[in-house]
């Protein structure tokens, strides 16, 4: 018997990523590629990248506004729309990515992530994750927090709001407008993710120290936001298409990430001269005092964020104690003892 015809359907997708971005941009090609397979061709995704369509910073608005269907980005670009958005990418001193995706998966997470979305008319999934970052890169060494106060520096999310209250003065930049900011001097530092994808930005030419560990992300969430009536529309075994993809995406992004990050970090070294520094533990102490502060005043913002809060810490009450004697305790027990 001939094959049925079954008619194709094209969603838009636009992107926080410049075309082609190591890490961020291909992970946003490899999941609408991937969903093209899984549907086998049913379901293809127009990726359109920062600028493209919309700018960088734009996409959350283009897809409730109905200019395209879903988009790639990281949620904590949103708190403006949203305090409780900020919990959805990393928290300063907070989940890993394993503790996230089984927050998500099993404490309730995603459940929340659905609540929140549904105010604007979205959909979301966590497609992708860039596990534990680095700290930033700064153009002159930090040695106390003294040193932060009147520095212009490039930090979202929770970590932007801790230091502002340090006496940085904290800005918002997308990333084709990074590299020339730290040039010109009207950028004294900023983050941005780990050493492969920092690298191929080019920031160790303009900001040679670089600063871990990466307490403000200790994981790097990556939001797919789907309209949610583009959502309703699809049939059941699209809406399954679309979840696995995301969640095969985020597994394989650690694992790419894990190993780039390892080859980079040599040549960034070896090669660059990139000075990796500690932070101060005075430093690291007052960071985690501010970002304290600042997560339980994000939370008193509305029922929702409380709610939200609420649920992370009771979930982390409980993982963290497995966390230190299993992860965090093999790990130290390993440092001078590989068998391979």
């Amino acid at each position: 018997m001939p094959d049925i015809a079954r008619a194709s359907r094209t969603l838009t997708m636009v992107t926080a990523w410049p075309p082609g971005f190591p890490g961020l941009g291909t992970t946003a090609e490899r999941f609408a590629n991937r969903v093209s397979t899984m549907s086998n061709g049913e379901l293809n995704i127009r990726l359109l990248a920062a600028g493209e369509l919309v700018p960088a910073f734009e996409i959350f608005d283009a897809v409730e506004a109905g200019t395209a269907d879903l988009y790639h980005g990281a949620a904590y670009y949103w708190q403006g729309q949203h305090p409780a958005y900020s919990f959805f990418t990393s928290i300063p001193f907070g989940p890993t990515p394993i503790e996230y995706q089984a927050w998500l998966n099993f404490g309730g997470g995603q459940e929340l992530l659905d609540e929140l979305g549904e105010q604007f008319g979205l959909k979301h999934l966590i497609a992708g994750d860039t596990g534990v970052q680095m700290s930033g890169w700064y153009r002159h060494p930090l040695e106390s927090v003294d040193d932060l106060k009147g520095l212009k520096i490039r930090f979202p999310g929770f970590a932007g709001q801790v230091l502002t209250r340090l006496g940085a003065v904290v800005v918002n930049l997308p990333a084709t407008e990074v590299v020339t900011s730290l040039a010109s001097g009207s950028l004294d530092g900023t983050d941005w993710v780990s050493p492969w994808p920092d690298r191929a930005m080019g920031l160790f030419r303009v900001a040679p120290y670089y600063y871990y560990p990466g307490y403000q992300e200790p994981s790097g969430l990556l939001d797919l936001g789907i309209s949610l009536a583009v959502w309703n529309d699809l049939t059941e075994a699209q809406q399954a298409i679309l979840r696995n993809a995301a969640q095969a995406e985020t597994l394989e992004t650690l694992a790419e990430y894990q190993i780039r990050n390892a080859q980079t970090l040599k040549t960034l070294v070896e090669e660059d001269g990139v000075e990796v520094r500690a932070w101060p533990e005075a430093m690291l102490d007052r960071f985690l005092e501010v970002s304290r502060e600042v997560i339980a005043e994000t939370a008193d913002k509305d029922p929702l964020t409380g709610r939200i809060r609420e649920s992370l810490a009771a979930f982390l009450e409980v993982s963290a104690p497995w966390s230190q004697i299993s992860t965090e305790a093999f790990l130290v027990a390993r440092q001078r003892r590989l068998a391979l």
